[in-house]
């Protein structure tokens, strides 16, 4: 959807793009060198990144790494590039092996529900009680239009132990190499690094259908379901991210 850009659509841009900086390179570096468990782990698993990023021809460390979820077919997967002039690769789809909730965006505390939508990155933490985990900047500005005013949830990670209660679960191997992954971009100085979340794989028959069906008497999620997919189409013709917006309805718009 091309649009024009009014101030209240730049003013939600900016807060995105801003909120995406919301620790310093000091502070992100102050946060992993507390950790004596971090320093050990990623000079372990860089080692093991280099070389399969070397086999797969990928350049390690990545300038740019961009992360999306598929949740019906428990999937998490992790794109790179070196520069901005080269499109998306992907280098590596990981099982999700805990999820709780359904179809559908969280919309209140409490309910479960793994977020569907358009995140990033806000917090890395090397102490996490589930492994490692990498913080969502769940409520987004879509989400604090259209969730629960006074408890729409917080606290929304991808992290180790394959435990589940609206975060996105992965076991602790694979949580290492996201978050030494993601850690490595940030170090490079990617402070914004984007996070969707889909409920399927819109291009598989399977998931497809099983989405269509889950969904066909509510038409609110049918609406939903339609403007995140406009991202999805975006990316896999482009193999590059739209700038996205968020306007007063809370709906997201893609330029």
């Amino acid at each position: 959807m091309k649009i024009s850009f009014n101030k209240y659509y730049i003013f939600t841009f900016l807060s995105i793009f801003w909120l995406g900086k919301t620790f310093s390179q000091n502070n992100f570096n102050g946060t992993q060198k507390v950790s004596s468990k971090f320093d050990a782990l990623y000079t372990q698993t860089e080692d093991t990144l280099a070389k399969q990023f070397e086999k797969q021809h990928l350049a390690w460390p990545p300038k740019s790494v961009y992360i999306r979820s598929f949740k019906f077919d428990r999937q998490l997967e992790v794109w790179v590039k070196d520069n901005n002039k080269e499109p998306y690769k992907l280098f590596k789809t990981y099982k999700i092996c805990m999820q709780s909730g359904t179809t559908g965006p969280k919309r209140m505390e409490g309910d479960y529900q793994v977020p569907e939508g358009f995140y990033h990155i806000n917090d890395f933490n090397p102490n996490s009680s589930y492994h490692l985990s990498l913080g969502l900047n769940y409520p987004n500005a879509s989400d604090r239009i259209l969730s629960d005013s006074l408890r729409p949830g917080s606290a929304i990670y991808i992290h180790g132990n394959c435990v589940s209660v609206g975060c996105i679960a992965i076991s602790d191997i694979p949580i290492e190499e996201v978050y030494v992954i993601a850690s490595a971009a940030r170090l490079q100085g990617q402070e914004f690094i984007p996070v969707h979340v889909f409920p399927a794989r819109y291009n598989v028959k399977k998931s497809n259908e099983y989405l269509i069906e889950s969904i066909k008497e509510n038409t609110y999620l049918q609406t939903f379901n339609q403007n995140i997919k406009e991202v999805f189409d975006y990316f896999e013709s482009k193999k590059e991210l739209p700038i996205i917006l968020v306007n007063k309805r809370g709906e997201y718009l893609i330029n």
